[in-house]
């Protein structure tokens, strides 16, 4: 995926990342599935945004930074899974925050520092849309951890991680199916400013693209 400093095909780079960010949205549950799964899970979630770093940016700081996230994250997640307790649950959300901000980071660089509109920018583009939603059902989380409650499901049952992460696309994407409903005052905060950022990216973005487009034409 990746040769120093870095990727050499860009579009390679950026859509094996992409296909990882599906898969490991697809494979959430087993982080919660016995054996050797969680394990291998984390592993893999671990590793994506790492090697994304590296292929698309050669920014040491920020090499270091999702590097360091990226081994909180496997450590908390593994722990989480077979020794799970409120201490390994906050250690997870909050690595797991840093790790995705730091990703954001080198997408937001990449994609809006783009000079011309070419398909490793869209595929960029798109990983950094899932990666916000990804990263924002952490940030729930930790508002359900501290304040249990904060978010009601209508058939009653208790919120997890994987509830959270379904629930956070739904939110950012504003579709509001209902099934799951922020009762607190810091649970809905967050979720406004998430679907309003989810709307505001698409506008943003797409008016970026057709500045560049225009600007290539002309």
């Amino acid at each position: 995926m990746l040769t120093l400093p870095t990727a050499r095909n860009k579009v390679t780079a950026n859509g094996m990342l992409l296909a990882a960010i599906l898969i490991h949205n697809l494979t959430y549950p087993l982080s919660a599935a016995g054996g050797t799964w969680p394990a291998l899970f984390y592993g893999f979630y671990a590793a994506i945004f790492v090697l994304a770093t590296w292929a698309l940016t050669d920014m040491k700081t920020l090499r270091l930074f999702v590097g360091s996230a990226g081994l909180a994250v496997f450590i908390a997640g593994v722990l989480n899974s077979y020794v799970p307790s409120s201490t390994t649950a906050l250690a997870i959300y909050l690595a797991s925050i840093a790790y995705h901000l730091g990703m954001v980071v080198v997408l937001v660089r990449y994609t809006f520092g783009a000079r011309t509109v070419m398909t490793d920018v869209l595929l960029s583009a798109t990983s950094l849309y899932l990666v916000i939603g990804s990263g924002f059902a952490a940030v729930l989380a930790l508002i359900e951890w501290s304040a249990p409650g904060s978010f009601v499901a209508s058939s009653g049952t208790a919120i997890d991680w994987q509830q959270m992460v379904y629930f956070s696309y739904v939110t950012l994407t504003t579709l509001g199916y209902g099934d799951i409903t922020p009762v607190s005052f810091y649970a809905q905060s967050f979720v406004v400013f998430e679907a309003i950022g989810g709307t505001l990216y698409t506008v943003i973005l797409l008016s970026r693209l057709v500045g560049l487009h225009a600007s290539q034409g002309s």
